[in-house]
């Protein structure tokens, strides 16, 4: 199987940004992926003891589908976060600063005012934790061939993008990822994944990341089809490597002496 391009989600619910490679470290995160989560209202979240909280504590695109609509970038070595609307830039903030925060939740609060629970307010995850979905949300992979199945069952185009992988993959047949459950993937870097877990699918599949229209019904079509709501692989990183897009993964073969294939 190739790597046809990699993404990471610097905030929870906003834009992807496409990279060309990136240095995975063992029993960590995908790099620059879900640093920052705008709390909607009081959370609970402490940064001194991280706990992972359910996604409904903050805007995401399963309840606000507004926020595809917006187009952000994140600028590691500044720190700045640029938000544009309609084609405009309308805030470049500094998310290290008390004011760069506070011009963001000043933006939110006057964008969608009527999802508010109460004060919305970015928050950064400390080290060793990040704002994912799932516990052992390491590393996403998302199986090209799966979405193009699941377009032709549904009869219109599916945006690979809706499901908000770091890692696009292609050449594997049509859902064959979700056998994986338990088996390791390597690159000639040294690269090592364990397949952990399947990844259920939610309504924020519905919502066109291009457009934020919500306009599809995802997880129904899944499991008309299929009988589950299943799309990618969550995956642990064993040991750190390299990933680049054009490179491949091969699947570490299982010992014959246990009879498994």
């Amino acid at each position: 199987m190739r790597i046809a391009s990699l993404y990471r989600y610097p905030v929870k619910g906003l834009s992807p940004e496409r990279l060309t490679s990136a240095q995975l470290e063992a029993n960590s995160y995908f790099p620059g992926d879900r640093l920052f989560a705008i709390e909607n209202g009081p959370s609970g979240f402490d940064p001194a003891e991280p706990v992972h909280q359910p996604k409904i504590k903050y805007l995401m695109l399963m309840r606000h589908e507004a926020l595809a609509t917006l187009r952000t970038r994140f600028n590691d070595p500044s720190g700045d976060l640029v938000i544009a609307r309609d084609g405009q830039e309308v805030l470049q903030a500094d998310t290290t600063t008390a004011a760069g925060q506070g011009a963001i939740s000043a933006f939110f609060e006057g964008f969608m005012p009527e999802a508010l629970r109460g004060q919305p307010r970015l928050l950064r995850a400390p080290a060793g934790y990040r704002f994912t979905d799932s516990r052992s949300g390491f590393v996403s992979l998302i199986n090209l061939a799966s979405v193009a199945d699941l377009e032709k069952r549904i009869g219109s185009a599916v945006d690979p993008l809706r499901f908000r992988g770091n890692i696009m993959i292609e050449g594997l047949p049509p859902w064959s990822e979700l056998d994986l459950v338990g088996r390791e993937l390597i690159t000639a870097s040294g690269l090592r994944l364990q397949v952990i877990k399947r990844i259920e699918r939610c309504a924020a599949t519905n919502v066109d990341p291009q457009s934020g229209a919500r306009d599809l019904q995802v997880p129904k079509a899944l499991m008309t089809a299929f009988g589950h709501v299943d799309c990618g692989i969550y995956c642990q990183i064993m040991a750190g490597g390299r990933v680049a897009e054009g490179e491949r993964f091969d699947l570490v073969e299982r010992p014959a002496a246990l009879g498994i294939t």
